[in-house]
This record gives C-alpha cells, sequence and structure tokens, in this order.
C-alpha cells in the first residue's frame, strides 16, 4: 500500500457505504485483501505503508495483528449486509505478510471463509521475501490454505539488490521456489524490478535467466519508479545515484517480454506474464477490471460499487479504533462516472484482452484509426472486433495511448 493516502472525504465512523455502492455487490467478483505493514529491514525505493520494529515502538506487536484484522472482517460483513457475497480471491501483501506465523495467517484465511465463505476454487495468495520463509514455514502455510505464493526476487544480482537495500541472498530464490513446489503450492510467481541505478543490461538478462530456471507460473516485471521521500529518491536528488532511464527501462522492457515469451510466458497485462490463463492472478485482475474488494490492515484501500476509501495507515491506529468499535477508514472518494470511464480505459486498456468496443465514446473511437496507423494498436483486433489491443510499441507507450484515447 502506498505510503500517502489521496485526497478525499472522511470516512464515516461506522464504514458505512452508500446503498447506490451497496447494489453493485454481487454483480462481479469479490475479494480480500491484507495488508501485512511489517518489514525487517525498510528497502531504499520502498514507498508502501510498512514498519520496522524501530519505527513501531511499544505498544504494538505482530503477535496480535490477526486478531485487529479479524475484527475488520467482521466490520466488513456488518457494512456490505447481507448479500451472498462468496470470497473469490484472497491476496495477502505487505510489506512482508511472511513475517507473522503461518497459523496466523491461516486463522484470518479461516475467518474469511467463516465470515463471508471462500468461493470453489478461490484464489489464495500470499507474498513472500525469499528469507522470510523455509520449508517448514511453507509447508504450514500450503496446510493453512494458501494456494499461491509470490517471492519478491527483484534481481539476482548481488549489487542490484544492494541499490534496493534488498537483503536476501539471491542463491536462496531457487530453493524456497522449489520448497514452495515440494509443499504443493498450485502456482509460484517471482516478482522482479528493471531500472534499478547501475543494472546493466547483461545483469537484467541476468536476473531474467535465474527467474526462469526456477520455472515459474507467472512473472512481474516492474520498472523502478523513484519515489518521492524514500532513501533511494534522496540518494537520487543528491546525486549519488543516476535516476532511470526511460530509454534503458525500455529496452529492457523488451527483453523481457522476449525471454519470458520464448519459454512460453504470455504477457496478459503490460508488466505482467503468465505460462497459462489459469495462472494469471486472478485478485490483480479484479483490480484491473472494476471488481470490488475490501482491504484489511493499516493503510489497506478498499473499493465497493465505485467508492474507494483507505484506512488509517499506523497499525497502533488501526487497532485502536477497531478495539473501540469504529470503522479504521480515514478517508473515501465516491467516484463519478466520468472518473470511473477514465480508470476504465486506464486499467483496461493494459490488459491483453483490451477495451471492449462498447467502452470508448464516439469521439473516443476516433481517434482509434490513428493509433493503430502510429503502431500501438493492433489492426486485426481493432477490425475485427473494434476492441483496442497494444501492441508491443504500444505497451511501451501505454500512458501515451490512454492519453490519447481521453483527449
Amino acid at each position: 500500500m502506498p505510503s500517502a493516502p489521496p485526497a478525499g472525504e472522511p470516512a464515516p465512523e461506522d464504514g458505512a457505504l452508500p446503498g447506490a455502492a451497496l447494489e453493485e455487490l454481487g454483480a462481479t467478483s469479490f475479494g480480500i485483501y491484507l495488508h501485512v505493514p511489517f518489514c525487517t529491514v525498510r528497502c531504499g525505493y520502498c514507498d508502501f505503508n510498512t514498519y520496522t520494529a524501530e519505527e513501531l515502538g511499544n505498544g504494538v506487536s505482530r503477535a496480535t495483528y490477526a486478531d485487529s484484522a479479524i475484527a475488520e472482517l467482521r466490520l466488513a460483513r456488518e457494512v456490505l449486509g447481507e448479500v451472498d457475497l462468496p470470497v473469490e480471491t484472497v491476496f495477502v501483501g505487505g510489506g512482508t505478510p511472511t513475517l507473522l506465523a503461518p497459523e496466523d495467517l491461516g486463522a484470518v484465511l479461516r475467518a474469511v471463509d467463516d465470515t463471508f465463505g471462500l468461493a470453489p476454487g478461490a484464489e489464495v495468495t500470499t507474498e513472500a521475501n525469499p528469507d522470510s520463509v523455509d520449508a517448514a514455514s511453507l509447508a504450514r502455510l500450503r496446510e493453512a490454505g494458501y494456494d499461491r505464493i509470490s517471492f519478491g526476487m527483484q534481481s539476482a544480482v548481488p549489487h542490484v539488490l544492494a541499490t534496493l537495500d534488498r537483503t536476501h541472498d539471491p542463491d536462496r530464490v531457487p530453493d524456497v521456489v522449489a520448497a514452495a513446489r515440494s509443499a504443493g503450492f498450485d502456482q509460484v510467481s517471482l516478482d522482479l524490478i528493471h531500472g534499478t541505478p547501475g543494472e546493466s543490461l547483461a545483469d537484467w538478462s541476468r536476473s531474467l535467466e535465474a527467474a526462469l530456471a526456477c520455472e515459474p507460473d507467472h512473472v512481474s516485471a516492474y520498472s523502478l519508479i523513484v519515489e518521492e521521500g524514500t532513501a533511494l529518491g534522496r540518494r537520487v536528488d543528491r546525486g549519488e545515484v543516476p535516476a532511470p532511464d526511460e530509454d534503458d527501462q525500455a529496452d529492457k522492457y523488451l527483453l523481457a517480454d522476449e525471454a519470458l515469451s520464448a519459454a512460453g510466458l504470455e504477457w496478459y497485462e503490460v508488466s505482467n506474464w503468465a505460462r497459462d490463463e489459469d495462472a494469471r492472478c486472478r485478485h490483480n485482475l479484479a483490480y484491473w477490471t472494476g471488481g470490488h474488494w475490501w482491504g484489511i490492515g493499516p493503510g489497506a484501500h478498499s473499493h465497493v460499487g465505485g467508492v474507494r476509501w483507505w484506512n488509517v495507515k499506523h497499525p497502533a491506529a488501526y487497532a485502536g479504533r477497531l478495539a473501540a468499535g469504529r470503522s479504521p477508514a480515514l478517508g473515501r472518494e465516491v467516484l463519478d462516472a466520468p472518473t470511473r470511464h477514465v480508470e476504465r480505459v486506464l486499467l483496461e486498456v493494459r490488459l491483453r484482452d483490451g477495451l471492449p468496443p462498447d467502452v470508448l465514446t464516439a469521439t473516443e473511437r476516433a481517434v482509434v484509426p490513428e493509433l493503430v496507423q502510429r503502431g500501438l494498436v493492433e489492426p486485426e483486433a481493432w477490425r475485427a472486433s473494434g476492441r483496442v489491443r497494444l501492441t508491443r510499441d504500444g505497451r511501451l507507450l501505454a500512458d501515451l495511448v490512454v492519453r490519447e484515447l481521453l483527449g
């Protein structure tokens, strides 16, 4: 979860949602996101709402975190009413979720099932740092019901990891992937970052080769964004390391797409590749296609029926509100129809399936032929069905395509 919440209106003390938002429940998927804000160290590039033990201070304990999360789940059930809402996806992110005991993560998952019910075949994911798990803890996580795991590999090159302040040994990644397979996880994903200051094209190629040697089901490869206020951002501002170069990042994206495609992983979102359709992250697809989800935890964001809200950031404030019977929600936005349209175009154009023909207005559709001519939109999909699907060049310039479409 990003550390800075957006501007918005205050959220109601009881977390109540407008009736119009509740009426949309059941029309699309419903998921649960659990944010675990704990880390052993703070990575230099990270802008998420995370805390080390030193930053937390007294009064906040990992041992009681699952209880607070379960209390928010019960609040969610009260706010959403009696509508049947089987949970299709659960995603635990952070922070480092696996700093919590597998039994605690299992307790939250059981509470999701007890409170809402898990849909048959629900996707249940946790993120993990390679140095935060071992064969025994992975087996306990699988026994608790987690069937998909996403490891924060980021790079296979020690000096790149050092620039990012990542502390794990890159040689450990194949071991934990193998342990996850042995534990019975259905899907294993690896997260990579390209464009770190000092990372050469050969370094990036080495990371891709190391990732593919693990035979993952899914790979996310994101270009580094230097966020204001982070340790890395301050180093860039002081001139200690160079800012990421857009041309370099484009070259690395193309190399990733070529290597991952050659290994049998197809892109399904601009920065995500999967071995087959079943390996696509269904939880993230719900984000990108306007699904409903409730975000549990400090700083977590939620969305139901065009209402987006976010929780207080600090774990102590979060736990205190729930203990007092209050919603932890700090602020919210009620999205109007034009805003929801913009967000749909912004997100769905990044998907392999592209924008369906009925999404764009007549004015927006009039722009598409020029985008086809410029090689940014696939001509076959546009002519055959009116669908806006990005070419590889279009993926590199996805933000430009959105600006052109929306005027």
